[in-house]
């Protein structure tokens, strides 16, 4: 819910470059290629529970310039910060955390005393909701695009699921149609604060994707 990145992506701008503009401020069009690609490493690194000592290593500097980097950044997307705040709590007040369609996942040891296992609980209860809600997504965008399918008696078929993308065998003459199907159904399976966009890319191969 941080209103900066809600509404960075609500006007269809690059997400790390925009992070790499707030945090080193800078104008957006004077981000510089390696500003981004440290944007990008602590976007998702911050998310999925990474700390500063795992944060140096990921970009190679000291350990200290790490911890400042993430204090800057939880300064600047301050609903980040709380997402995180937040996650914790309720992880030690019900030892368990949940996605945003209610799927759950235990996290016994949020307050373990061996410290490896409750910091590896405490990246879990982070990271579970963030990669739970994104598999629910795509899982309902591949029930709804089945049905679909199947309704409309195509011969067209949905043959994989790579992370967050779909592979296709499209039916002949079927691809326009297809196009529009992905187009209407992809980014309305959850209803979110932010677009959830779709790029389509065809070729004879997989391997030959345009």
């Amino acid at each position: 819910k941080d209103k900066s990145l809600i509404d960075a992506f609500n006007n269809g701008e690059d997400i790390h470059s925009r992070t790499a503009a707030d945090v080193y401020n800078v104008s957006i069009d004077d981000v510089e290629p390696h500003m981004r690609r440290t944007a990008k490493i602590v976007n998702f690194g911050l998310l999925y529970g990474a700390g500063p000592f795992r944060m140096s290593q990921e970009l190679g500097i000291p350990q200290k310039e790490a911890k400042t980097l993430i204090e800057k950044y939880f300064a600047t997307y301050s609903g980040i910060q709380k997402y995180v705040e937040d996650t914790m709590e309720n992880a030690k007040k019900n030892r368990f955390v949940q996605t945003h369609l209610g799927r759950k996942r235990p996290v016994w040891d949020i307050d373990s005393s061996n410290h490896l296992h409750r910091e590896a609980a405490k990246r879990m209860a982070i990271n579970m909701p963030i990669q739970g809600t994104a598999a629910e997504i795509i899982k309902i965008a591949m029930i709804n695009l089945g049905n679909e399918i199947r309704n409309n008696l195509m011969k067209s078929k949905m043959l994989i699921q790579v992370h967050d993308e779909l592979i296709f065998e499209v039916g002949p003459g079927e691809l326009m149609e297809l196009s529009m199907m992905i187009n209407e159904i992809m980014p309305n399976a959850i209803k979110l604060d932010v677009p959830v966009l779709v790029d389509i890319k065809t070729g004879d191969s997989w391997g030959k994707l345009e």
